[in-house]
């Protein structure tokens, strides 16, 4: 269980994604995208975007239960990628690497790019953006909702 939590808001996931595209430009182009749903959907499409890349494919694999880690489990299967000669796969965090071993071994040829790694994770990816302390829980734009907080001052009147 993460004992640390650590928001990522729009503008930075958009940044990061484009970052991410810019580095992975050289070694294009690709055939097209596979994104790891449902957190490499978002930026898959930014990269398949900066990148003029029209074909995105999906894998959906079920991993976690809010916060707790299960066996993975794939749903839909990636069969546009082949094995992945030419496809770039995309992930919003690789953590342990459990996701990023399943969908490595079904698409042994493809780059393996994501926008943040976790120590246990690293090792199963081929390109990242920044990496975060293995106790944190990453908080991504969708999982998040603006909320109102009362000023201070408002605070102490309700005690």
């Amino acid at each position: 269980m993460a004992t640390n939590y650590a928001t990522v808001t729009w503008d930075q996931l958009h940044r990061d994604a484009r970052l991410l595209a810019e580095t992975l430009m050289p070694r294009g182009p690709f055939k097209g995208i596979v994104a790891i749903t449902r957190g490499g959907l978002i930026p898959a499409a930014i990269i398949a975007r900066e990148m003029d890349c029209r074909l995105i494919e999906t894998i959906s694999v079920v991993t976690y239960d809010e916060e707790h880690q299960g066996k993975p489990n794939v749903v839909k299967a990636p069969t546009a990628a082949g094995d992945g000669e030419g496809f770039l796969i995309v992930d919003d965090l690789v953590d342990s690497g459990v996701t990023a071993q399943l969908v490595r071994q079904l698409l042994p040829k493809a780059l393996f790019a994501c926008l943040y790694a976790k120590p246990s994770g690293k090792p199963l990816t081929d390109l990242f953006v920044v990496e975060v302390p293995q106790d944190t829980w990453v908080l991504f734009p969708w999982d998040t909702a603006p909320l109102f907080v009362p000023p201070l001052a408002r605070k102490s009147d309700a005690a």
